[in-house]
C-alpha cells in the first residue's frame, strides 16, 4: 500500500494562481509603499519649497501613520464582512485619491492633513494585503510569497524612490505625488479586472467588540503585537531622517541621494527574496537574528559615531547594508505573524496588527523629532539654493535607542516563533 497523502511532504513551489495572486498584492503594495516612502527623500525639498525646518519631517510620516492606526483599529469591526477584493479597491482608491490632494498642498498644514487621508487608507490597504497571501498560500511556502510581496519596498527604492528624486529635482516636488496617484490608479483597475474574489472568510461570525477583546487577550497574539511594535519603532525612529541626515550633515549632495536609495532598494529587493527563502528553511528566528545583528553594526558605524563626512561610496555601502538587514528582519518577523491567527480572523488580526505597526511608526517618528534639533552650520557647495545651511543635532541619541530596542527583537522571534511554528499544520 502507498503511504496516505497526509505523510507525503508538502511541496515547495507556488501554484501559477498562486503566482498571480502573489504578484498582483505585491503591485498594490508597490503602490502603497511607494506612497509612504516617497516623502523621506523628497523631504529637504519639501522644507525649503513649504518653508518649514526640516526637523519637522517625521511629523509628514506621523501624521499619515497616526491615521492608518486608527481607521486599522476600525478596521478590525469590519473588514472581515467584505471580499477581500472589493474591500482592497475602496482602501486603494482613497490611497490614490489622499496622494493626489498632497500634490496640490500650499503649506505645511495642508500637506499634513493630505497625508493623514493618504494614511486613513493605506493602513487598511497594507493589512488586507497581507490578509489576502495569508488566506491563498500555505504557511509552509508564505516566507517565499512574503519575500516577494515585501520585495515591492525594495522595487519601490530601486526604481520609484530615484525617479520621484529626478522628477522632483526636474519638474518641482509636486511630481512624484501625482505620478504615484497615476499609477496606483492603474494597478487599482488592473487588480479589480485579475484579482479573484475572495469570500472564503464570509463564513465566519461578524466580529464584534468583545470578539476583539478576546483575540487580543490571546497570549500569541499579544506578543506579535509587542514584536511589531519593537521592530516598526527601532527603524523608524531612525528611517525619516535620513535623507537629511545624509545632505545636511554629512554633506551629501541631493542629487546623489537617489543613488544611496538606489544602491539600498537592491541590497533590500535581495534580502527580501532570499530571506524568504531562508526563513522557510531556517525558520524566522535564526534569519530575523542575523538580519537584526546587521542593523545594528551599521547603525553605530553610520549614524552613532561621530562623523562631519563620508565618501560617497562608503553613504552607499552603509545605506546598502542597513536596508539589506532591515529586509532580512522584516519578512522574518512578518512571515511568522501570519502564522498566529486562524484563517477566519486574519483580517481582524491583520488589521489590528496595522494598528500597532503604525501607531509604533508614528509614535516612533514623532520621538525623534522630539529628539532632533536643526541648528545653522557653515555653508556647504552642496546646500540647495536659497536653503539656509543648516545642520541636524542628536542623531547619535535617535541611534542608541534604535539600538537597544532592536537587542530585543531576537529574543521576542524565538519566544513567538516556540509557541507559533508547532501548533500550524503545513496547509495552515
Amino acid at each position: 500500500m502507498t503511504a496516505p497523502p497526509a505523510t507525503e511532504k508538502p511541496s515547495m513551489a507556488l501554484t501559477s494562481r498562486q503566482w498571480g495572486i502573489v504578484l498582483l498584492v505585491a503591485a498594490l503594495q508597490f503602490v502603497n509603499i511607494l506612497d509612504f516612502v516617497i516623502v523621506m527623500p523628497i523631504g529637504p525639498r519639501l522644507a525649503q519649497a513649504l518653508d518649514f525646518p526640516s526637523s519637522h519631517l517625521p511629523w509628514m510620516n506621523g501624521s499619515y501613520t497616526a491615521t492608518a492606526s486608527l481607521m486599522g483599529l476600525l478596521g478590525a469591526l469590519f473588514l472581515d464582512r467584505f471580499d477581500r477584493r472589493k474591500a482592497v479597491g475602496v482602501a486603494v482608491l482613497g490611497l490614490v485619491i489622499g496622494t493626489a490632494l498632497c500634490g496640490f498642498a500650499g503649506s505645511f498644514t495642508t500637506l499634513l492633513v493630505a497625508r493623514s487621508l493618504a494614511g486613513a487608507f493605506g493602513g487598511p490597504a497594507t493589512s488586507l494585503c497581507f490578509a489576502i497571501i495569508a488566506d491563498t498560500i500555505p504557511s509552509h511556502v508564505r516566507g517565499k510569497a512574503m519575500g516577494t510581496v515585501m520585495g515591492a519596498f525594495s522595487v519601490a527604492s530601486v526604481f520609484g524612490v530615484p525617479s520621484g528624486l529626478w522628477m522632483a529635482e526636474h519638474f518641482g516636488w509636486r511630481a512624484p505625488f501625482f505620478t504615484v496617484a497615476a499609477l496606483g490608479a492603474v494597478v487599482l483597475v488592473v487588480s479589480i479586472f485579475l484579482l479573484p474574489p475572495l469570500r472564503g472568510h464570509l463564513g465566519a461570525p461578524r466580529r464584534t467588540i468583545p470578539d476583539i477583546i478576546s483575540l487580543v487577550s490571546e497570549r500569541n497574539v499579544q506578543l506579535s503585537f509587542l514584536m511589531t511594535a519593537i521592530v516598526m519603532s527601532a527603524g523608524f525612529v531612525l528611517i525619516p531622517n535620513i535623507a537629511s541626515y545624509l545632505q545636511f550633515n554629512l554633506g551629501v549632495p541631493e542629487s546623489h541621494i537617489k543613488f544611496a536609495y538606489l544602491f539600498g532598494g537592491i541590497a533590500s529587493f535581495i534580502a527580501t527574496q532570499l530571506g524568504g527563502r531562508l526563513v522557510d528553511r531556517f525558520g524566522s528566528f535564526r534569519v530575523g537574528t542575523g538580519g537584526t545583528l546587521l542593523v545594528i553594526g551599521v547603525i553605530f558605524f553610520f549614524f552613532y559615531l561621530p562623523r562631519e563626512s563620508l565618501a560617497s561610496w562608503l553613504v552607499f555601502a552603509s545605506f546598502g547594508g542597513f536596508m539589506l538587514a532591515q529586509g532580512f528582519r522584516n519578512v522574518s518577523y512578518n512571515t511568522l505573524t501570519t502564522k498566529v491567527p486562524d484563517p477566519a480572523r486574519r483580517a481582524t488580526f491583520q488589521s489590528l496588527q496595522s494598528a500597532v505597526q503604525h501607531a509604533a511608526t508614528s509614535l516612533a517618528a514623532f520621538s525623534s523629532g522630539l529628539m532632533l534639533t536643526e541648528i545653522a552650520r557653515t555653508p556647504l557647495a552642496t546646500d540647495l539654493p536659497g536653503r539656509p545651511p543648516r545642520q541636524l543635532v542628536g542623531m547619535a541619541t535617535v541611534a542608541m535607542v534604535s539600538m537597544t530596542m532592536s537587542l530585543l527583537i531576537p529574543l521576542l522571534l524565538f519566544i513567538v516563533e516556540k509557541r507559533v511554528v508547532p501548533t500550524k499544520r503545513a496547509g495552515a
